[in-house]
Parts: structure tokens; C-alpha cells; sequence
């Protein structure tokens, strides 16, 4: 049946960014659909690790800074050792810092680019690699971004590096598949979380970004739940390289 397709019962998915917003929402879903989480953050997971657990479902809470040297690798090894292996990575940990470009620091350039792509990079690496030792294949879903395919303004690290995840995920796509291992990518549109803030209370931003979007509201972090537990699952081992925009319309304009 095709619904056996999309259990993820003895998965066990490491997400980080798991602590709030779509992180959470995503760590939620894939538990929803039988995985057992590693929920990686520098915030509290204990509010997602409880839910999850009420599902009856394990959940490994990991307090990391996923900057600090050797933390992707040690993110995976905590993971594994604590829940037995690892199928699952959904790299959504990001930080996103807005500067008119011609007064943009160097600083929150490195800031956001050792989160949102360098650990990206690092942190698949170390799941590949514990993938391919334990046999089976694996899912890497990374979290891109509208401005994977835009330039956005006023945020130069944030547009490089969520166009650096689509590329990557695509380099990964041709390295990894042949190991059994489906790398893929979503891109979330204008979403109600902590990094929309500013735009949300801007009431003229607000405005024309609502006015583009065809289903006329913002994103919550439900809705990428389907799409996540579709790229975690078998349902999608036929799909590789290719990033997902789940946003209401936006690109469609």
C-alpha cells in the first residue's frame, strides 16, 4: 500500500533547529510518522522532546552550537549513541542577519555562513558517513530558502548561503545516490517564525509580501510537514537534487 510508503517506523532522524519553529514543527512530523528524533539546538528541545515522547516515540534532546569546532560531527556521534543509528538528517539550524549590503560586516557575513552553509557541509558529511557504515542508504533533507533562487535584499550571507545549500544538495545528490543516500532540499517561503519577525510588524513589508503570495498568508510550520516525512521516506527514493519550494505560491508569480 502506498501509505506503508511513507512510515518512518525504526527511522531514527536527527533535526536541528529542533528547539522552535519550523525546526520543531519538522521534528514533530517526522515523529508523527514513527521516527525516533535527535533534536539538536542551542535552546532549551525539552518542549519538543516531551511532545515527541507523548507519541510514544524517543527523543534524544542535544544542546550544541553547531559553529564550535568538531560540534556536526559530535551532534551525529551523541545521536547515534544514544539512539542506536541514523537515517535521517534534516539540516534546518539557520540564522539570517539584515544589512544594506554596502555596510554589511565581515562579522555577520562569517556568523551566518558557518551556521547556515559550513555546518550544513560538515554535518551531512558526518551522517553520510555513519549512513554508509551501518548499510541501508539514508535521507538528508536541508532546509533552503526563497532566496535559493532569488537575490532578496539587504542580506547577502543569508541569499549566499541558501544558494549554497541548493548547490551542495545537488553535489551531494551525485556523490551520495550512488551509496543509497537521497539528498534533497526544501525551500520554505515567507514563513511566520522568529526571522520574519521585523518584516511581519513592518506594516508596508507585510503588505506587499501578502499581496504576491497567491494563498494570501504567511507560512506556518505545518506546512512542511508532509513535505519533510515525503523526503524522509521511501516514498521519495526516486527523488534526488532537487529543492522543494513549499510557498504558498510565491515563486509562481
Amino acid at each position: 500500500m502506498i501509505l506503508e510508503q511513507f512510515s518512518l517506523g525504526k527511522r531514527v532522524a536527527l533535526v536541528t533547529g529542533a528547539g522552535r519553529g519550523l525546526g520543531q514543527g519538522m521534528a514533530l512530523a517526522l515523529a508523527e510518522a514513527g521516527a525516533d528524533v535527535a533534536a539538536v539546538d542551542v535552546i532549551d528541545c525539552a518542549d519538543t522532546a516531551a511532545q515527541i515522547r507523548a507519541m510514544g516515540r524517543r527523543c534524544e534532546p542535544i544542546a550544541a552550537d553547531l559553529t564550535a569546532p568538531g560540534a556536526p560531527a559530535k551532534a551525529v556521534e551523541t545521536a547515534v549513541a544514544a539512539l542506536g543509528r541514523l537515517d535521517i538528517l534534516v539540516n534546518n539550524a539557520g540564522i539570517i542577519r539584515r544589512t544594506d549590503f554596502l555596510d554589511f560586516s565581515e562579522k555577520d557575513w562569517d556568523d551566518v555562513m558557518n551556521l547556515n552553509i559550513r555546518a550544513v557541509f560538515l554535518l551531512s558529511q558526518a551522517a553520510a558517513r555513519q549512513m554508509v557504515k551501518q548499510g541501508g542508504g539514508g535521507k538528508i533533507v536541508s532546509v533552503a530558502s526563497m532566496l535559493s533562487f532569488q537575490g532578496g535584499i539587504r542580506v547577502p550571507s543569508y541569499t549566499a548561503s541558501k544558494s549554497g545549500v541548493m548547490g551542495l544538495t545537488r553535489l551531494m545528490a551525485c556523490e551520495l545516490g550512488p551509496k543509497g543516500i537521497q539528498c534533497n532540499a526544501i525551500a520554505p517561503g515567507y514563513m511566520a517564525t522568529d526571522n520574519t519577525t521585523a518584516l511581519r510588524a513592518d506594516e508596508k513589508r507585510n503588505a506587499a509580501i501578502l499581496e504576491r503570495i497567491p494563498a494570501g498568508r504567511w507560512g506556518t510550520p505545518d506546512d512542511l510537514k508532509g513535505t519533510v516525512v515525503f523526503l524522509a521516506s521511501r516514498a521519495s527514493d526516486y527523488v534526488n537534487g532537487y529543492t522543494i519550494a513549499v510557498d504558498g505560491g510565491w515563486l509562481a508569480r
